[in-house]
């Protein structure tokens, strides 16, 4: 049996609260989602946002993951929202894993229009939620407003100022743990 104290956290509580229903509406949403990614975001913008991330990353260890999604997959779109989708995204491209805990993950499903910042545990424990919340509701005004290419680029100008907040100077880090390039998925 596993007990709780004020200093010890159970990881794994967040899983299991976090509940989604199975929504067939949101199944047939992304069933009939004609696929647009590439016609939202040309090779001009996929450059234009991957020296974005360059810029956003500079002068920190924060390392910056785009990913453009189109529509949830079919299979997946009858039990998974776009919260859960983004997490599994920061799990299987590795974001979790910089050697400062230091991953962000944009996430930016097109067919409804919804933007997901996941952190790293490093970075959760000094920004509060508010600041994120505010970053993705920008970035969702300029998409409706068809600003796609200008809102993931003030979103990584706002992802790199909290970075420069959090992360100290004094650490030199000249790698970059993640692809700079947004990754687009159907």
């Amino acid at each position: 049996m596993v007990t709780t104290t004020d200093t010890t956290e159970i990881v794994t509580q967040p899983k299991t609260a976090e509940e989604n229903q199975p929504s067939f509406k949101r199944w047939l949403k992304h069933v009939l989602y004609m696929p647009a990614t590439k016609r939202y975001f040309s090779k001009h913008d996929q450059a234009a946002i991957a020296q974005a991330v360059t810029e956003a990353e500079h002068g920190h260890v924060g390392e910056i993951q785009v990913v453009i999604e189109g529509h949830l997959p079919v299979n997946q779109a009858y039990f998974q929202n776009t919260h859960m989708r983004a997490r599994q995204l920061f799990a299987e491209l590795g974001v979790w894993d910089t050697e400062y805990n230091s991953g962000v993950l944009l996430y930016i499903n097109l067919c409804e229009r919804k933007v997901e910042i996941i952190i790293d545990r490093g970075i959760k424990m000094a920004t509060e939620q508010i600041i994120w919340d505010e970053i993705c509701q920008n970035m969702v005004a300029q998409l409706a407003q068809q600003q796609f290419q200008q809102a993931v680029i003030n979103g990584m100008m706002g992802i790199g100022q909290v970075l420069n907040q959090f992360y100290a100077r004094s650490i030199n880090d000249k790698s970059n743990e993640l692809g700079n390039d947004p990754v687009i998925l159907g």
